[in-house]
């Protein structure tokens, strides 16, 4: 009986440890597909183009300064330039408006981006002057020009305060064109006779010739003439008439 008892165990434990042994885990599939291994790869980014153009608006045969950048982009052209770096600047002398086109390839695509620059028409240049040609003056007439009489009082040869100014001018004159020789004449009004108008005359033309010596003019460029009334500047009995003819009168010495 204990031997019957001994089988019938050992036959129990045999079936347990089979049953065990067909609960136990399942091999692992080997021969998944190479799609479902291989790792996601993202996108690459799509690149970015900019330029700006700096001034905008010019005048023909100005220059412009070109600026330009990129992200993400492994070529770059710039339209009427050609292939450019990715990132620059460069100067440019547009000759008529003008629109700028830059292209940014890469690995994501290409991106572009436009800037204008508009060019004014130089200005016309504006006709040259036309240059009339003067006529020079003669010495007679610079000389006119720039020299006074000098006039007295009645019945009186004295420097009078008023001609001093003309003084100045006449010395003035002189200095500067050294090789000048003048004659003084010597004039009266109709009053008196020839023999006294005459004598008041010279005197007249010395007193002019003494003022211009003392100024410093050299007293051998001056010669003085006495006319009396002989040839007056005015005919009219007035005194405003005589007094244009009381005067010592300067004129070249021919």
């Amino acid at each position: 009986m204990n031997r019957v008892h001994r089988i019938l165990t050992a036959f129990v434990l045999v079936v347990a440890l089979g049953a065990v042994a067909g609960c136990g885990p399942k091999k692992s599939k080997t021969n998944l597909s190479s799609e479902e291994t291989a790792p996601v790869t993202a996108p690459a980014p799509a690149p970015i183009a900019q330029i700006t153009a700096t001034p905008t608006l010019i005048t023909a045969g100005d220059q412009v300064q070109l600026s330009w950048r990129t992200t993400d982009a492994n070529k770059a052209s710039i339209d009427g330039i050609g292939d450019v770096p990715t990132s620059g600047v460069k100067t440019v002398t547009p000759t008529s408006s003008t629109v700028y086109t830059l292209t940014a390839r890469g690995d994501g695509g290409s991106a572009d981006a436009s800037v204008r620059v508009t060019v004014n028409a130089a200005p016309m240049t504006a006709a040259p002057a036309v240059v009339v040609p003067t006529r020079s003056l003669t010495a007679e007439e610079e000389f006119k020009s720039s020299v006074q009489d000098i006039f007295f009082d009645y019945d009186t040869y004295d420097i009078r305060a008023d001609a001093q100014a003309a003084l100045s001018k006449d010395v003035a004159y002189l200095v500067n064109h050294p090789d000048a020789k003048i004659v003084i004449g010597g004039y009266c009004d109709e009053r008196g006779s020839n023999e006294y108008n005459l004598a008041l005359g010279q005197n007249r033309a010395d007193a002019a010739k003494n003022a211009l010596v003392t100024a410093g003019v050299s007293a051998s460029r001056i010669r003085v003439v006495s006319y009396g009334k002989e040839k007056p500047f005015c005919s009219e009995s007035s005194e405003e008439c005589w007094q244009q003819n009381r005067r010592g009168g300067l004129v070249i010495d021919k």
